[in-house]
């Protein structure tokens, strides 16, 4: 569930009149997610969402995140804006919360995505990088390498208690990732959390690619990455689906052709996304109450995706 701030029909109706959007018919939460608060707002002059940024979002960081969004949607990506009211204002405070009003987007995220439609969202996720090229903000990613030291210092040995062995298999990993990681490949801001569950879809179709609250400037390629470790694989990790990576990889290239030194560094890059999902989620594992309304994700699934990524480098171009 992804609903920790409830929004009174009293306060969701005044924001509406703000918007010149009609009267307020329905409202519901969205469980979907697990970052910021989302409901579902039904209104006379149309479907939106309506998003609460909660403590894992910096207020600080919402002018960047729209500036990227109308960037997007400027170019003809399918990304939601968030509105304007009445008077020019993006950002709102909804029960305490900053907030914005953010258009609806057809679609539904998939469970079991076809290698047609692991094509479609390379092919996307391309499009998307050759629209970057002259996007100007920068964002640090705060969960680039020095991020996952420090993260695997934070957690320490109690990753013990997930699987034995698991702390000694960071440091391990950490050790290799120091010594190879590439620097010099392109940089951009990228989009660094491109889920399936980020990606709307009707048919073979992309008609949205949403919740871009991780994006930030980074190494190109990566993004490839984490889209790669994010779709090619069963839920757990065990399973490698060859035709789903082949395909990603091969829409991205239709839009952006991967450069030589990109192409090399995918094995080594995708055993960073691995990581990176692997600390994040175990962080989460140990420091959320076992009854609390999130549901903790199983950091083993990205372990098992970094143990591959380890031992199948020839994925990628196999």
């Amino acid at each position: 569930m992804a609903v920790y701030t409830h929004v009174p029909a009293e306060e969701m109706a005044a924001l509406l009149t703000r918007y010149g959007v009609g009267a307020l018919r329905s409202f519901k939460g969205i469980a979907e997610g697990v970052e910021n608060s989302n409901y579902l707002v039904e209104a006379e002059g149309g479907r939106f969402i309506l998003t609460l940024y909660e403590k894992r979002v910096e207020a600080g960081d919402l002018p960047f995140f729209l500036a990227l969004l109308d960037h997007l949607a400027d170019r003809g990506l399918p990304v939601p804006r968030a509105l304007k009211d009445g008077g020019g204002v993006q950002i709102q405070t909804v029960a305490g919360r900053p907030a914005c009003l953010i258009e609806f987007l057809e679609g539904v995220s998939l469970s079991h995505p076809t290698p047609e439609q692991a094509r479609a969202t390379g092919e996307a996720l391309g499009r998307m990088h050759e629209a970057l090229a002259d996007f100007v903000p920068v964002r640090p990613n705060a969960l680039g390498l020095p991020g996952w030291r420090e993260l695997a210092l934070r957690c320490g040995t109690a990753v013990d208690e997930i699987a034995p062995g698991f702390s000694a298999k960071i440091a391990q990993e950490l050790a290799f990732l120091d010594a190879h990681w590439p620097v010099d490949l392109p940089r951009s801001v990228i989009h660094a959390d491109l889920f399936p569950d980020n990606v709307l879809m009707l048919g073979n179709r992309v008609t949205g690619m949403i919740d871009f609250y991780f994006a930030c400037s980074e190494i190109r390629a990566w993004d490839v990455a984490v889209t790669h470790s994010a779709w090619a694989f069963s839920s757990d990790g065990r399973d490698y689906d060859a035709a789903i990576g082949k395909a990603l990889v091969g829409g991205y290239q239709t839009a952006h052709p991967l450069t030589k030194g990109e192409s090399a560094a995918l094995p080594v890059l995708a055993r960073g996304s691995a990581l990176r999902f692997t600390l994040t989620r175990a962080w989460d594992w140990l420091n959320t109450p076992a009854d609390a309304l999130v549901t903790r994700k199983d950091p083993l699934a990205f372990l098992r995706r970094l143990d591959f990524y380890a031992q199948h480098p020839e994925c990628f171009t196999a």
